[in-house]
């Protein structure tokens, strides 16, 4: 059994590699105490500087709370493995991905750990079960997988081998957090563990797609990346990892292999670290297909598959659905996860499609999981329905977002939070639909306003989600976008709270609303005009009328970025504060919206948006008829009251 585990405060990482000095260099940025071992002393030397330029870069880019110097004397090197480990609270393997190495490695840090510390793998692919068996201790090794490259990447698998104990993984699911990492547990030990699992199909599909001439190399990545939105088409993916690596991978498994990959493999064209993989990149382009290249492409097929190996997952209680879509996209970079778009898709859909293929094809990849057979029989056939691999609020109430975050506090208060870090807070399709049902749905009477942030550090939000609207008709993207109407015409203040970029989309949605508060470190812009595009969702028309017509042509056809001082000195925000006063500022504002009159703020906001584009006239009888109607109001009588007595008003909103 486990000893009781101690809390980290010491981590061993064993390898100095890519992968080894950068979780070492992510965990002593956390504050941990970390040894960095390898078994040449001029490797832990290049790795120890990699760090310190690695700690130069983000201080230069704002990104450490403390100086280089103070994070980098929290890493000693050593060779010495058993002095490594001696101390360690936590040991992290990242060697080479040999089963028989690892296991030598964890043979003799079995040997030299103290007894409760945790054993942990970086392996990618390999048996947590098979390398435990070098241990006395099984229950207390788990794998930690981190991806490439550990600082930047924030995805961290979780993963059980079969001794693995709960206590043993939630800890290490804690250390995960407690270094700025998002975890997701894997709870049985399958091979591919959860995103290279859904993710394999994405370049195998296509390959066994090509091999058989049912389509081309640059037909598929186009369609994948143009209609589909992916970041990368599999083949442009398969080049930069290394085809080998998943031609050994799918080796190792005794899956089969698409006659493609081993045809690159066996002539040694392995992709851009040899010049030439699915794409010449010594004498050619390298990828180098358009949108035009695209139609035909089968892409449901390869959605179709991925899907499947989802379900898998998820019906062997391997990861749940949530866990999956956050493995593909902080660990893949998908725009959204592979269950929710495999229920924007209809589960019913992809059933038949996998029906249609293993039935013409007769290969086992297309062998529908019994879950989602399960799914489809039961009438969870995904958003529209109500229910697929997730749960869709089909009421009237606000629903249970995943592209946002909201609270309403007992103030009135409405704080909505974009939550996608990770690609910058873009706003995708479904995030824009989120946050229109959240507002047509909250009652009105019960907020008094709206503040909107972005989550992370580093955008409000970045601009469109281009790809999530890859397959959206033209015409219906003439036309503003719903969430730009719907938060310029909510009837109760709104403000921007912008910390970091605020860009394109971003910049639309902060547009829209009424305020906009801004940290000194923001930048502004609108660069679809750089993409051949313009702004699309009000950007052009409330520039016009918030800015010079000078200054907002000059931001609309320049497309280039704008300091904070400069957006608030052209009027395009009400403040640019520094870092450190931001919160207080926000504070202010924020007290004056929620404990205003709220009839009045109402009819201000309507006077003053509608009057705008009025005569002058005309705006002065909106203006004269709201005076009229408000003198009727409780809150006039309160706050007439409140001012000869020399008190703070405290309206009802009658």
């Amino acid at each position: 059994m486990a000893a009781d585990q101690p809390e980290i405060a010491t981590v061993a990482v064993l390898g100095a590699g890519t992968m080894g000095h950068g979780i070492a260099e992510v965990t002593a940025i956390a504050g941990y105490d970390v040894v960095l071992r390898d078994i040449d002393e001029d490797i832990v030397e290049n790795a120890y500087s990699e760090i310190e330029w690695s700690l130069d870069k983000l201080a230069e880019k704002g990104r450490l709370d403390e100086t280089p110097d103070d994070v980098a004397a929290r890493v000693v090197t050593t060779t010495d493995l058993e002095a490594a480990v001696s101390d360690a609270d936590l040991v992290i393997e990242a060697g080479p991905e040999q089963l028989s190495v690892k296991q030598d490695i964890f043979e003799s840090v079995d040997a030299a750990a103290p007894d409760d510390a945790l054993l942990a793998t970086n392996s990618s692919s390999l048996s947590i079960t098979e390398i435990a068996t070098a241990t006395e201790r099984p229950d207390s090794v788990l794998g930690l997988h981190f991806f490439n490259p550990p600082v930047k990447m924030d995805l961290v698998e979780v993963i059980y081998g079969e001794q693995t104990t709960d206590e043993t993984a939630e800890q290490g699911y804690e250390f995960v957090e407690s270094i700025g990492k998002t975890p997701i547990y894997v709870r049985k030990d399958v091979r591919g563990f959860v995103v290279n699992s859904v993710l394999g199909p994405f370049m195998s599909e296509p390959a066994w797609m090509v091999s058989a001439g049912e389509a081309t190399i640059r037909q598929a990545d186009a369609a994948m990346v143009h209609k589909r939105g992916y970041p990368m088409g599999p083949f442009e993916l398969s080049d930069l990892t290394g085809i080998d690596i998943g031609y050994h991978v799918r080796k190792e498994a005794g899956t089969p292999i698409p006659p493609i990959m081993a045809e690159k493999v066996e002539n040694q064209t392995l992709g851009r670290k040899t010049g030439e993989g699915y794409y010449d990149y010594d004498d050619g382009d390298g990828p180098d297909y358009g949108p035009e290249d695209a139609d035909g492409f089968d892409h449901l097929r390869v959605e179709a598959v991925m899907a499947n190996e989802a379900a898998k997952l998820v019906g062997d209680n391997v990861a749940t659905p949530d866990a999956i879509d956050t493995g593909m996209r902080l660990g893949a970079g998908f725009p959204e996860g592979t269950c929710r778009r495999a229920d924007d898709i209809a589960l019913d859909t992809i059933l038949e499609k996998l029906r249609t293929l293993h039935e013409e094809y007769g290969d086992a990849r297309y062998e529908p999981a019994d879950y989602l057979v399960e799914l489809v029989e039961a009438g969870h056939t995904g958003k529209d329905a109500g229910r697929g691999f997730h749960e869709y609020d089909t009421g009237d109430d606000p629903g249970d977002y995943h592209t946002i975050n909201w609270a309403l506090d007992d103030d009135g208060l409405l704080e909505v939070e974009l939550d996608r870090p990770s690609r910058m807070n873009a706003i995708s399709e479904t995030l824009a639909d989120e946050v229109v049902d959240l507002l047509s749905s909250v009652d009105d009477d019960d907020v008094r306003a709206v503040v909107f942030a972005g989550a992370g550090d580093r955008a409000f939000s970045a601009g469109a989600d281009i790809s999530g609207f890859a397959d959206r008709d033209p015409a219906q993207t003439s036309e503003p976008t719903a969430v730009f109407t719907a938060v310029a015409e909510y009837p109760r203040p709104t403000l921007a709270c912008i910390d970091g970029y605020c860009l394109g989309a971003g910049l639309e949605l902060a547009l829209a609303c009424d305020l906009r508060l801004a940290t000194t470190d923001s930048e502004f812009g609108f660069p679809e005009i750089t993409l051949g595009l313009l702004p699309g969702g009000g950007g052009t028309q409330r520039a016009i009328r918030m800015l010079t017509d000078a200054r907002a042509k000059e931001l609309v056809f320049r497309g280039e970025h704008i300091s904070a001082e400069r957006a608030a000195d052209w009027g395009l925000i009400n403040r640019a504060v520094e870092a450190e006063e931001f919160d207080a500022t926000v504070e202010a504002f924020v007290d004056d919206l929620v404990s205003g009159a709220p009839i009045a703020l109402r009819k201000a906001k309507r006077v003053m948006n509608e009057g705008a584009d009025q005569s002058l006239d005309a705006g002065l009888e909106m203006e004269s008829q709201a005076f009229a109607l408000l003198l009727t109001t409780d809150d006039v009588k309160e706050g007439t009251a409140a001012f000869a007595a020399d008190r703070e008003p405290e309206f009802e909103g009658t």
